[in-house]
């Protein structure tokens, strides 16, 4: 069977661009060219593109592994997204993506591109653990090792932060507009952190440019959701039988798609409020909405599955009594919410659960634990600290903590910026007390607190004692 390329034939059944790409000019740089990406804002920029054909293609960047990008350029820059719901599969075939590279290999032609006054808007998802935030001041940390490196070497960048500022330095200097700064991660207040930390970063070599970038750079919020399993053999079986071609990029998602975004773009934008992304003021009780209830849960479901054997999210939802606790957990989040304009929380919860149980997405648990220290702080730890400060009931917030830490224990799995420590910690005599004790990890309002103490010790012993965690 031959591959996926610009000479396929597709079946009518197969949705593709409906632009001409040979004409296709790029005006969006993405660092971190994951499945999210792929799923989510490249799809809502082919869709904007197929309505109004401006010059908005994107230029991929992965920032460590050259394999991706070597794939999609095997492939002439196209790779297919396949839908999973209740009425079956369907396939979009994304060619939005105008050029490639890889930044561990090709710096020089990076750095260019972020020259380029063609370039109006760099797009990022690289993770929360790849920015370098200090966990205790919310600022830059120096001693995050790309960070530290970037610092050292601010010439030959190889982080997100660094390749920001080395891209914003040379537009300074050529006197060329600044691009807008998009990140698409799940950090609270995503916009103005990355602003805090490009700007603090600026500062240590050139207070100048700092300035400049605090006040000329635009770095809108945003808010996304989509649910983008880690791609398998099964995916490209799938996408080979929808297409009648390979696809070695190949990703499954799911029908939800969410882009709520603050509308800041000095030098424009693709039209994607026209396709279902929502422009809006204010992005932060959306945010706060989506990682309270939809990340915490998730990482809840997640280490339920680690611990009852349990491998995708759907196989925990099957069990009533594990459902029952993602349920019990959406709740008490939903508790530390204002309302949200425009939304109705007790249905946003239905839909999660109905999200969660779709029997056609085979979301891992384990991914979804991936760098759990990282994700924490906003899924679970604020507003667990905002449940305490209103006297309402912690003891959900405590119990997500609990299977963690019972997880590192019992099954000794952490892929985790903070793996050694952890599995140390969860060796303890008092596991739950080491962790706990352990810099930068918890809020003083939380650490300090012997009520959450207590709560997280309970929740311990009982998942680490029973034979099942139901």
């Amino acid at each position: 069977m031959s591959h996926l390329s610009s000479q396929s034939v597709l079946p009518d059944t197969v949705a593709a661009p409906e632009f001409d790409r040979a004409t296709l000019l790029p005006g969006i740089l993405h660092l971190g060219f994951g499945a999210f990406h792929r799923a989510h804002q490249a799809v809502y920029t082919q869709r904007a593109l197929n309505l109004d054909p401006e010059a908005w293609g994107i230029i991929a960047v992965n920032l460590r592994s050259a394999s991706p990008i070597r794939e999609l350029e095997a492939q002439d820059g196209l790779y297919t997204v396949i839908t999973r719901g209740p009425d079956g599969d369907s396939a979009e075939v994304i060619g939005v993506t105008e050029d490639w590279l890889c930044a561990a290999s090709d710096l020089s032609a990076l750095l260019d591109h972020l020259a380029d006054p063609a370039i109006r808007i760099v797009t990022l998802t690289v993770t929360e653990k790849a920015y370098g935030v200090d966990p205790a001041s919310g600022g830059l940390d120096p001693a995050h090792p790309s960070i530290a490196a970037d610092l050292a070497n601010p010439a030959t960048p190889s982080g997100a932060v660094g390749l920001l500022v080395a891209g914003l330095a040379r537009r300074r200097a050529e006197r060329v507009a600044p691009f807008t700064v998009l990140t698409c991660d799940n950090l609270p207040s995503n916009g103005r952190v990355l602003h805090r930390l490009v700007t603090e970063f600026a500062a240590i070599a050139d207070p100048e440019l700092s300035d400049w970038i605090a006040t000329e750079v635009s770095f809108p919020c945003t808010m996304v959701d989509r649910i983008v399993p880690a791609a398998t053999e099964d995916t490209r079986a799938r996408a080979a039988a929808l297409l009648g071609v390979e696809d070695a990029l190949a990703i499954e998602t799911e029908p939800f798609i969410q882009w709520i975004i603050e509308d800041e773009f000095p030098q424009g934008r693709p039209a994607w409020d026209k396709v279902g992304a929502v422009m809006v003021a204010d992005v932060e009780p959306y945010e706060k909405m989506k990682l309270r209830m939809l990340n915490g849960t998730h990482t809840l479901i997640a280490h339920l599955g680690i611990l009852n054997g349990l491998e995708h999210v759907r196989d925990v939802m099957a069990v009533p009594a594990l459902a029952a606790q993602a349920r019990a957990h959406m709740q008490a989040a939903r508790a530390t919410l204002d309302p949200v304009a425009g939304i109705d929380l007790d249905r946003y919860a239905d839909d999660l659960m109905a999200r969660f149980a779709n029997p056609a997405i085979a979301h891992r648990n384990i991914q979804i634990a991936m760098d759990t220290s990282q994700k924490l702080p906003q899924r679970i730890l604020l507003p667990a600290a905002d449940a305490l400060a209103a006297a309402q009931d912690i003891a959900p917030f405590a119990r997500v903590v609990g299977a963690w830490i019972a997880a590192l224990r019992l099954r000794g799995q952490a892929d985790d910026p903070r793996r050694a420590e952890l599995l140390t910690a969860a060796q303890a005599d008092d596991p739950a007390a080491a962790i706990l004790a352990l810099p930068g990890l918890f809020p003083a309002a939380l650490a300090g607190n012997a009520l959450w103490r207590d709560a997280v010790g309970a929740a311990f012993s009982q998942f680490s004692t029973s034979k099942r965690s139901a």
